[in-house]
């Protein structure tokens, strides 16, 4: 099974990798992992004071900020884990990567705020559930 984990850094990041281990019997080994990170784009007024390989540079060391605890965690529990990073709208990137990449599963962490909440703060996990055509699994 290909599953797509969607991983920002936060303690719900670390939760759903948790959950995850502690499940073998839902996810036992054999899967194909692929690790997610989505950073958000710099504005495009400051961008146009950058050159081109200090954005890139930035927006490779933020990914690396979130994935190098996942690649770990992975390699501890022995894992076959593929690397992606994107930058744009979190719940967007997931959801077109999960259609393109024929991904089985979704597994992404919820900051659990609810509906409201959810709604006035743009939920990365709301936007996925929305777009996604993948089963999507929401770890609180």
């Amino acid at each position: 099974m290909k599953i797509l984990l969607a991983v920002d850094g936060s303690p719900c990041t670390r939760r759903m990798l948790a959950y995850i281990a502690a499940h073998d019997e839902l996810l036992h080994s054999g899967h194909e992992f692929t690790a997610l990170t989505v950073v958000p784009p710099i504005p495009q007024y400051a961008a146009s004071y950058l050159a081109t390989d200090v954005i890139h540079s930035y927006y490779g060391e933020q990914a690396e900020l979130v994935l190098k605890p996942v690649r770990a965690f992975a390699e501890q529990q022995g894992w076959s884990l593929e690397i992606r990073q994107a930058v744009g709208q979190p719940g967007d990137a997931i959801a077109e990567l999960a259609e393109s990449g024929r991904y089985d599963l979704v597994i992404m962490g919820s900051h659990g705020h609810g509906a409201l909440a959810g709604a006035v703060l743009g939920s990365a996990a709301t936007r996925v559930l929305a777009k996604c055509k993948t089963p999507v699994l929401l770890v609180r």
